[in-house]
């Protein structure tokens, strides 16, 4: 990502591996159902290497999603970049955010994660969504401080002491 002129990172990141347990734990459950499917079907063997090559096929599969989802934050823009064949970004503008939810369910609040639902100002072709975020309050709080700088006054320039009275 190409930054402006005077614009700084303030948060990159990606998915946290806490976030794709479930689907980790799901996999698992469809790795063992193939595998005794796959057993009952044909023999023990063939139900292990079954459930053992779906179970490998949802490993690469969440790594790879957690892996080619990026998150930044820069103090004048939020993006979102998805995508391992094709790619897709999204992006908008720190002054065009009108608002933020994060959701946490209750296994997202025992693993720390959540995700953060911007809304933005304007009709474009969707909100942004920061998913699987780990302490997602603490980046919201990362995202109020730059717009809170953005709206500040600037600051004066310091008044000159009137010359001395010559005597």
């Amino acid at each position: 990502m190409d930054l402006s002129p005077g614009e700084s990172v303030i948060f990159q990141g990606r998915p946290s591996w806490r976030s794709i347990l479930s689907f980790y734990f799901l996999g698992l459950l469809a790795a063992g159902a193939a595998g005794v499917i796959g057993g009952l079907a044909a023999s023990a063997g063939v139900g292990i290497a079954i459930g053992a090559g779906v179970f490998v096929i949802v490993l690469i599969a969440g790594w790879l999603k957690r892996v080619f989802t990026k998150y930044t934050i820069t103090t004048r823009r939020l993006r979102v970049q998805r995508g391992v064949l094709t790619r897709q970004i999204q992006e908008t503008r720190v002054d065009r955010l009108q608002d933020h939810a994060i959701r946490q369910t209750l296994p997202e609040r025992l693993l720390r994660v959540g995700t953060i639902d911007f809304a933005t100002a304007g009709e474009e072709a969707g909100d942004l969504r920061f998913g699987g975020i780990a302490a997602p309050e603490s980046v919201v709080a990362k995202i109020d401080r730059v717009i809170a700088q953005s709206e500040a006054p600037p600051i004066p320039p310091a008044a000159t002491p009137p010359p001395a009275a010559a005597e």
